[in-house]
């Protein structure tokens, strides 16, 4: 069992600790014993810092396997395998200094192992918590959950060894895999992880040494190594031996071990890795985790082997204990649902009148509740030895995806069990993390707190890591890795969304322009945040507004976007700031009415008009929303081609087509009409054509708008000699003169009579130019060299 080394008793710990504000489990010393491999730790550190008020500082090297000082808990976890055949199990059996010494001294010699980013003093990193993960009013277990009695050391090998059902020497027997063993079993992947676990439960109750032996023997397969831990092993030979005998086995020249190699089978591989931890702590948390032996053997191990020198058990051995320690979490938290389950039916019962309470039922929930923070003090030992026996090393090691893990697992625990481990001694090593060197390790920060800022309930406990670490975040926008400035956007995002005030215009103002990024993601997510911080807010007087018209909620959100694309002045092209916001923002720029309304509408009393300047900036967006609506895919110089889109989005597409067309085949005339004098104006909008569904003009009886639209085109091309509006006049003529559709006579023959036209002008013009004996002027020249650009625009 773990046990509490104070000689006043837990309680008085318990009672100490809450009067200085920190968890019982953290402050009181810990001896946690494992019965084969001796006690496990030392005198508690004392509490760590707040968090760090200035910039990282390079640590002392992280804790190797010769490193640790004697009688720390690092050291001692290390012993593993140390306590000789014969020795007192449970007592927690003291070493002598010397052959302590000398012990240490003969295990693999260890260079310091130098990390490649900055973090604090160790004297700021020591384990520290401001949440009491105890319950002084208990809360939640079950009754019953039969501790297992200790087995001595000297009752092993006596008599026939008894093999659980389902297993022989100790293998999984299951659709012909007998004599595999449990990492063979993993790594086929083709038996269920919870029978897996079954079997081997049934064969720890049978013979728990025999069992734990081949549990040892899985997690030293898992890395990699060809040797294995036999039975003679287990019981004589000291911690030194067995991890220089398993060093000596592995063969360390090709570097690739089952974490490291790529494939398939693998990932599956580390994937039934995890889940048989998990599922193992699962099916064994209402009794074997509490018996005092097996927990203690696997904690020890994992943490001695995350100091070895070796960097596949270094590599395995975290991953393991992250993820047992994750496991232990959940064990914990539901251990927290019960006692507060139990401590309100206690509370009920004995706010009873005299003659209804029942006193067995007070008694039952007494006992259950004391029972039930017994093991809660237990799972706390064990995640104190894990936390500081792995974690608190290698979130600083030498190896990024060992600090990843690290960092991975620590958000995991702060979201599921908020109450315990949702404070500022845990939030600051994802803090300090974010400097990381490495884009993967920076990455994972990064989703670790996504998952705390999402939970607005969770926003008050997190103000003073915001305050501190904000910066930190707003830089990491334009971080070189491309994948953590997405997701550093997209957190600001939720930081945004948790308060307003948290972020300052600066701070905001940097993330703006990342709209017109070359790199789709970085731009959308920065779309994202634009549209959160300018759009979301709505007063009750918006809610009262019109859903359609210049009055609508939607054309006040029009103008803001046309005032943000003008003010930018990061770029000229429109498409960018569309595309960028589309996926959060397309029900807003495809409110197609409210731009025409916004132009063609006079404005009402006291509204103030669109600028000259702003209705240019208006109609390229409106043109850049009706091209992305109808091709689907980015601009130019944003993604790698198009995609093949779902039958969904192909749907979609044709829907706004068909709307599209409805909407401007009635108001382009319109348009063209009023701003027929401005070229830019006219290109813009002599582009939407090429969008529309043709058939819609037949179908939907809007052929005296097709008659309209071309009397339009014929006055912008008789008023304007500009080349790109000459143009886009022969590109709209070319988009409508398709023979597929009815329309096809009715334009080509308009087209047919312009041209007639500018070549009888142009004849005209030229024989009056070149009549002998008149000295031509400017003007003739003019009006000559304009019909002939008009005519070569449309023979292009």
């Amino acid at each position: 069992m773990c046990q509490a080394a104070p000689p006043s008793g837990p309680a008085a710990a318990s009672g100490a600790a809450r009067r200085a504000g920190l968890p019982p489990f953290l402050s009181r010393p810990s001896s946690f014993v494992c019965p084969w491999f001796g006690p496990v730790g030392g005198p508690r550190r004392g509490p760590a810092a707040e968090l760090h008020p200035e910039p990282p500082l390079p640590p002392p090297p992280p804790r190797c396997l010769a490193a640790a000082p004697l009688g720390s808990l690092s050291s001692a976890v290390e012993r593993v395998f140390e306590a000789p055949v014969g020795s007192s199990c449970g007592g927690g059996r003291s070493y002598a200094l010397a052959e302590e010494t000398e012990n240490v001294k003969e295990m693999i010699a260890a260079q310091d192992l130098q990390t490649d980013f900055h973090y604090p003093h160790e004297a700021d990193t020591q384990l520290s918590s401001d949440t009491d993960l105890e319950d002084p009013e208990g809360r939640n277990a079950k009754l019953g959950k039969g501790k297992k009695g200790k087995k001595v050391p000297g009752e092993k090998g006596k008599g026939v060894l008894v093999r659980a059902p389902g297993r022989v020497n100790g293998h999984h027997q299951e659709n012909g895999m007998e004599n595999l063993s449990l990492f063979e079993i993993v790594k086929l992947g083709k038996s269920a992880t919870q029978s897996v676990v079954d079997d081997w439960i049934e064969s720890y109750k049978s013979d728990r040494d025999v069992a734990l032996l081949e549990l040892i023997n899985f997690f030293i397969q898992c890395s990699g190594c060809k040797g294995a831990v036999s039975l003679e092993m287990f019981r004589h030979m000291q911690n030194s031996e067995i991890i220089r005998k398993m060093t000596e086995e592995f063969d360390e020249d090709s570097g690739d071990y089952p974490f490291t190699m790529a494939g398939p089978m693998w990932k599956k591989f580390r994937w039934g890795f995890c889940e048989f931890i998990s599922v193992l702590v699962r099916q064994c948390q209402y009794s074997i985790i509490y018996d005092e032996y097996m927990m203690d053997t696997v904690i020890s191990l994992l943490t001695g082997l995350s100091d070895s020198q070796v960097r596949a058990f270094r590599h395995t051995s975290t991953l393991a204990a992250m993820k047992l320690m994750t496991a232990l979490v959940n064990v914990a938290l539901n251990l927290s649902i019960n006692m507060d389950n139990t401590q309100r039916q206690y509370e009920a019962e004995r706010n009873k009148s005299l003659g209804k309470r029942a006193n067995d039922r007070l008694e039952l929930l007494l006992q259950k509740r004391k029972e039930l923070q017994e093991n809660q003090d237990e799972i706390e030992n064990m995640m104190n030895a894990i936390f500081k026996g792995v974690f608190v090393h290698r979130y600083r090691d030498a190896i990024a995806e060992i600090r990843a893990i690290c960092i991975e697992e620590i958000g995991v625990w702060m979201k599921m069990y908020s109450d315990a481990f949702l404070n500022d001694s845990y939030l600051k090593y994802v803090g300090w993390t974010m400097h990381d060197k490495q884009g993967e390790v920076r990455l994972k920060c990064l989703t670790a707190l996504q998952g705390l800022y999402y939970n607005r309930e969770l926003n008050a406990r997190l103000e003073l890591f915001t305050s501190r670490f904000k910066d930190r975040i707003v830089s990491m926008a334009l971080d070189k890795e491309c994948d953590v400035a997405v997701q550093a956007i997209k957190l600001l995002t939720l930081v945004l969304q948790s308060s307003d005030e948290v972020l300052t215009a600066e701070d905001c103002e940097s993330v703006y322009h990342l709209v017109y990024s070359a790199h789709r993601p970085i731009a959308v997510a920065a779309g994202e945040f634009l549209y959160k911080k300018l759009f979301s807010h709505r007063g009750p007087e918006e809610d009262a507004l019109p859903r359609r018209g210049r009055q609508c909620l939607n054309a006040n959100l029009i103008k803001t976007t046309v005032f943000f694309f003008l003010e930018s002045e990061l770029h000229e092209h429109g498409a960018y700031l569309v595309d960028s916001m589309w996926d959060c923002a397309s029900d807003l720029l495809k409110d197609w009415e409210s731009m025409i309304s916004l132009l063609l509408d006079e404005p009402f009393p006291g509204e103030e008009a669109l600028t000259d300047r702003q209705e240019t900036a208006l109609i390229e967006i409106m043109l850049c929303a009706v091209r992305q609506a109808c091709e689907c895919h980015p601009p130019i110089g944003r993604g790698t081609g198009k995609r093949v889109m779902t039958a969904k989005e192909k749907k979609t597409q044709l829907d706004d087509r068909t709307k599209i067309t409805e909407i401007f085949a009635v108001a382009l005339p319109l348009l063209l009409a009023k701003y027929s004098v401005d070229a830019e104006k006219v290109t813009n909008l002599l582009h939407l054509p090429q969008y529309f569904d043709l058939e819609i003009y037949t179908t939907g009886r809007l052929e005296k708008h097709l008659e309209a639209l071309l009397r339009q085109i014929r006055e912008v091309v008789e008023k304007h000699t500009d080349t790109d509006v000459l143009e886009a006049c022969s590109m709209t003529f070319h988009a409508l003169c398709n023979e597929e559709f009815t329309i096809f006579n009715r334009v080509d023959i308009a087209r047919s009579q312009l041209l007639d036209e500018q070549v009888d002008k142009f004849n005209r013009l030229l024989e009056d130019f070149l009549q002998e004996g008149e000295e031509p002027d400017e003007d003739d020249a003019y009006q000559v060299l304009s019909t002939l650009k008009r005519i070569t625009a449309f023979h292009k």
